[in-house]
């Protein structure tokens, strides 16, 4: 192992004679750098273990504000004291509480760099100290309320598990596990990511931050419903209110169906009225049956300029989807079309469900007029099974399906049509041109 050399003594002394002007050093800045410069050089060569002492003095000495590497180094050997002594659980508890004030007088002695010591405070935490949740969440809880949407966000997650573990053990109530779930998730929807990475990040937390939420089932519906109802009734114009009813029994199973679910979501989208409101609508009544009031939210949902294309050709085509299931063909129909024209992408199960409204609807007049929808709908599946390969063996079995029903050709000539003839449907507000097909 490498010793400090007499010409590394020689620049102490040389340093701490201009240092010692400064002031910044403290009472003993003489003893403060030299014990500074025997640690940081054994430091350096990873000589950690010769290092300790001399750090131990330094930090003993030195104020905090002296030096910013002296902290950050400390922590380094403190974790690595922590690891060498897992065995022995009194001295490693000290241990961890030395790290922990270390990060303290590293936030409060250089504010500039606050957010980073506290963070890593919490890590260190989430770390080293088990079987402790009460500890663990208030420690987080402290961190989140200073650094707020600059927390790093696994902390968010590992604050939400700690008070899950208190709930479970009798410590905190339902209430307060929500509360401390809506806080995190708040902050977490304010984060700003610096890197597309980072943006990866915050969104993995945020789904892992409601499937533990979720998954722990500290609040059932009727939780749910007691604790917002007299909340939402005191102050049904309380905008964060109203959302985070929303959002909270949205995400709970079977927590739909409920008086105070349609009150919330209706009174969101008079109070802000935009596209997720709308959509909040279309989701409600669809699940009640209020066919026109769902249609009427949805279409509202799809004219809003803040909802991009994408989004408009999902809610097209759920719309679509809804229509057709209750024998709105045209309407069905129509909102199909105008997902396809959004997003191309979506051509194959737009074209998919464009052949099943065509071959379920029911069309009147003569032989060749109640059959010619199959050759639209053969036509779409056709094209679905073109787009999507994933959709083919059912596409094909559909057209097998339809063909059946294609007119006999005698039939056909009785009315002078023949075999690729071109041929306009008009049919329950429907219009498509095709060409005739008989069956073989």
């Amino acid at each position: 192992m490498k010793k400090i050399t007499l010409a590394v003594l020689t620049l102490m002394l040389v340093f701490s004679g201009s240092a010692f002007a400064q002031g910044k050093y403290g009472k003993d800045s003489a003893e403060c750098i030299k014990y500074l410069s025997y640690y940081k050089e054994y430091f350096k060569q990873k000589a950690y273990d010769d290092a300790m002492p001399n750090w131990r003095q330094a930090y003993k000495i030195c104020p905090p504000t002296a030096n910013q590497t002296m902290l950050i180094d400390g922590t380094t050997l403190m974790r690595m004291l922590i690891n060498r002594n897992a065995k022995d659980p009194v001295y490693r508890a000290a241990l961890i509480d030395s790290l922990v004030a270390i990060h303290e007088a590293r936030a409060a002695a250089w504010p500039k760099n606050a957010i980073t010591a506290r963070n890593n405070k919490g890590q260190d935490l989430a770390n080293y100290v088990k079987d402790n949740p009460a500890r663990l969440h208030s420690e987080f809880t402290e961190i989140i309320e200073a650094n707020k949407s600059a927390t790093k966000p696994s902390l968010f997650l590992f604050d939400l598990q700690a008070a899950i573990n208190l709930y479970e053990a009798g410590k905190l109530g339902a209430e307060d596990v929500i509360a401390c779930y809506q806080n995190n998730l708040a902050y977490l929807d304010n984060a700003k990511a610096k890197s597309s990475a980072e943006a990866e990040n915050i969104q993995k937390v945020r789904t892992d931050l409601e499937t533990l939420f979720i998954s722990s089932k500290v609040a059932s519906c009727e939780d749910l419903i007691a604790l917002f109802e007299p909340r939402f009734n005191a102050t049904p114009d309380d905008l964060n209110l109203v959302k985070n009813i929303v959002k909270m029994l949205s995400i709970t199973e079977d927590c739909q169906d409920n008086d105070l679910y349609l009150k919330a979501a209706t009174r969101m989208y008079a109070l802000e009225p935009g596209y997720n409101s709308a959509y909040f609508l279309f989701k409600l009544n669809s699940s009640r049956g209020n066919y026109s009031e769902a249609v009427k939210y949805m279409d509202e949902a799809i004219e809003y300029d803040e909802s991009d294309a994408a989004t408009d050709a999902q809610y097209s085509y759920e719309l679509a989807a809804y229509c057709y299931k209750n024998a709105r063909f045209a309407k069905a129909n129509s909102a199909a079309h105008k997902a396809l024209d959004l997003d191309p992408s979506m051509a194959g199960k737009c074209y998919f469900l464009i052949g099943q409204i065509w071959g379920t609807v029911s069309c009147g007049g003569d032989e060749i007029q109640t059959r010619a929808h199959f050759w639209v709908a053969v036509d779409n599946m056709r094209k679905a099974a073109a787009a999507d390969a994933s959709l083919a063996d059912e596409a094909n079995r559909m057209i097998a399906q339809y063909s059946k029903y294609y007119p006999q050709t005698a039939e056909a000539f009785m009315y002078n049509f023949t075999d690729g003839q071109s041929y306009t449907v008009n049919c329950s507000g429907m219009t498509a041109t095709t060409t005739v097909r008989t069956q073989k």
